[in-house]
């Protein structure tokens, strides 16, 4: 039997509790998960790539079937490059819903053998978003609440109290 590797995009901006109840479920679920943070130069990030993949690092340091890597271009392209056969993606409300679903019938109809999973975090966490706690880390706001302990500090370092 092949080993299943899972893909877990994103841009992690930062890594928030959320995401890391959805990686905790896909760990249980696949052999390897991947942790696929995206350069994404579209977006206007609070940290480089250098500092997300940092922080998710430490993150995840007790997790032992799961890496982080940073990639860019099209996810599907990188998930065949990586042997990965599943795309993971978070789902916390119905508002991601439709967005989510056409990213993965495009996918699909690109690379027909790569499936996407839609996990939903727990509930307590279904609320946060890396842009909640970026709006909450502008205005100085306690963000400990919404994101690992590691991520809180280079939080609190970028963002110092006003």
């Amino acid at each position: 039997m092949s080993k299943k590797i899972a893909i877990y995009p994103g841009t992690f901006d930062p890594i928030t509790l959320g995401h890391l109840d959805v990686l905790k479920r896909a760990c249980g679920l696949f052999d390897e998960v991947i942790i696929s943070a995206a350069i994404s130069s579209s977006k206007n990030t609070m940290f480089t790539i250098e500092e997300r993949i940092d922080a998710i690092n430490l993150s995840i340091r007790d997790m032992k079937n799961c890496r982080v890597e940073k990639f860019d271009g099209l996810l599907v392209n990188y998930a065949i490059e990586k042997k990965a056969s599943v795309i993971v993606r978070g789902l916390r409300a119905i508002s991601d819903f439709e967005y989510e679903f056409q990213m993965a019938l495009t996918n699909r109809k690109i690379a027909p053998d790569v499936e996407t999973v839609f996990l939903m975090p727990g509930e307590k966490y279904s609320y946060i978003s890396s842009t909640l706690v970026r709006e909450v880390a502008k205005y100085g706001g306690d963000v400990s609440e919404f994101v690992p302990a590691e991520a809180a500090e280079m939080i609190r370092k970028k963002f110092p109290k006003r």
